[in-house]
């Protein structure tokens, strides 16, 4: 009995996830139409305890952790109109507005960002 209610919770969310889905037309970070393909950008990433995320082209989604570490994202940048006042993305963004949706082109990690440094500047001795 127990693993049909739990069948049936799985359901109910699988179908709340579908309507979410399907209502979101639009990239959270660049505003254009949405392509064939979507993916979930944790706002605050989930190895910082985030859970909300927003629809983002895969592009877009590069743009993001190529320029911001995962620390930056949860204490500097918990928003996307925080993001969008970064002057890297907002050059992607200007850079990226007429493309067509499912538009791809390498991305390339930010030297600014390093995993061993959190996005840090290097230190100077001097």
């Amino acid at each position: 009995m127990g693993g049909r209610v739990k069948g049936r919770a799985g359901l109910a969310q699988a179908e709340a996830r579908s309507a979410r889905e399907t209502a979101i037309t639009a990239c959270a970070l660049c505003d254009r139409p949405l392509g064939t393909r979507t993916e979930w950008h944790h706002i605050i990433p989930k190895s910082r305890g985030g859970t909300e995320t927003v629809a983002v082209h895969p592009i877009c989604h590069r743009a993001i952790h190529a320029n911001v570490s995962n620390r930056d994202l949860a204490t500097r940048f918990p928003t996307i109109a925080a993001l969008h006042a970064r002057d890297d993305i907002a050059r992607f963004l200007r850079w990226i507005a007429n493309k067509p949706a499912d538009f791809h082109a390498p991305t390339r990690k930010s030297s600014a960002v390093d995993d061993l440094s959190h996005g840090l500047p290097p230190i100077t001795t001097e």
